[in-house]
């Protein structure tokens, strides 16, 4: 009866995420037609509605009902000729309305931004946009969840963990003693642990909130090229700064290299120093690629619905039985994904870390 119920329950789960994520393509699917033909009748464009979806936006669209856009306006912050500028994306009407000498731009090299409708220049945006609004939420919860459970730890000193205290301690204990310790060493991890913690906890939270269509809408946070380069970039800079001297003697004078591959032309030092750089480049499109792939794939598949049925409504239902089912699977994937992307991110940080701080033996 048990093994009945449960997968009972998983069926269940499946189907509700099925049900979920159909929903959420047909509503930007529905949306990409909408803006791109003034409210026409077009063919579904699936390149153009994957692209919708992954990109950022200054609104957050969370489904459509007929000709009614239910979305959440963003605040437009602009600065132009030294005029500031604020206002409620609402104030664009999806793209079919300029304000204040604005116009949201939905097509051309320009797409997805705001520009100048007098001069067609782009004015300095510093907009809270989908993107930065759901990094201020997740940073948001994560903040109460892990003070929350700072509390916890100090009230219960010596007593076991309940909650969720007991279910975020075995990932805060895995990052401590199997990444951080293994990599750095026991003398030096604690001064980096913050910092792994933090970033694996920010790229786990965000790749999962990532897999959910109704967070509201659907967010593509860490498959961000910006949000991936910045979180690499600061992992660069603390390797940089807390690099020792054994470190950058290892990159100018490798110890155990030929003479001729040194001098007179200093190739090894120039293939180490490039090294340095393309470490960050790594972690910042490993991330990205991977989390963007998962979207572009699930996105994918449902798209083949729209496709056949505009050919066959028949042939259409049909293939969204498979389209649905693949979609749940690469779903419950790139839950696996969404941990394994945020451990190999914080264990190549640490490993750097690890080797900018060993000490000369």
């Amino acid at each position: 009866m048990i093994f009945i119920k449960g997968r009972f329950n998983l069926f269940m789960i499946s189907a509700l995420l099925a049900l979920i994520l159909f929903n959420s393509v047909v509503s930007a699917g529905t949306t990409e037609a909408d803006s791109a033909s003034h409210h026409q009748e077009t063919s579904f464009d699936p390149g153009a509605m994957i692209i919708e979806h992954i990109t950022d936006a200054h609104e957050w669209h969370i489904m459509t009902l007929g000709e009614t856009h239910v979305s959440i306006p963003l605040p437009v912050i602009l600065l132009s000729d030294g005029k500031l500028d604020v206002f409620l994306s609402s104030k664009f009407h999806h793209g079919h309305a300029s304000y204040k000498g604005y116009k949201l731009e939905m097509e051309g090299e320009n797409k997805g931004k705001i520009i100048n409708e007098d001069t067609g220049e782009l004015p300095l945006d510093l907009s809270i946009t989908k993107n930065v609004a759901s990094m201020l939420i997740s940073m948001t919860l994560i903040v109460i969840i892990f003070v929350s459970i700072g509390k916890s730890y100090s009230r219960r000193k010596g007593q076991a963990p309940k909650g969720l205290q007991s279910f975020l301690e075995p990932l805060i204990l895995f990052i401590r003693d199997d990444v951080a310790k293994a990599s750095i060493g026991e003398k030096k991890y604690e001064k980096f642990l913050p910092y792994l913690l933090t970033i694996f906890f920010f790229i786990f939270f965000n790749n999962l909130l990532g897999l959910v269509p109704f967070f509201p809408g659907g967010v593509n946070l860490t498959g961000n090229i910006g949000i991936t380069m910045v979180m690499a970039l600061f992992t660069f800079i603390i390797t940089s700064f807390s690099a020792n001297k054994n470190y950058w003697v290892h990159i100018v004078n490798t110890p155990g290299v030929p003479w001729w591959l040194k001098i007179p032309v200093p190739l090894m030092p120039i293939v180490e120093l490039m090294g340095v750089f393309t470490k960050p480049f790594v972690l910042m499109v490993r991330l990205f690629a991977n989390i963007t792939a998962g979207h572009i794939i699930i996105l994918g598949f449902m798209s083949l619905i729209f496709i056949f049925g505009n050919m066959n409504p028949a042939i259409g239902y049909g293939v969204s039985v498979v389209s649905v089912a693949f979609a749940v699977f690469m779903g419950l994937l790139e839950m696996l994904v969404a941990f394994i992307q945020a451990y190999v991110f914080t264990l190549l940080s640490a490993l750097y870390f690890g080797m900018a701080t060993e000490e000369h033996h």
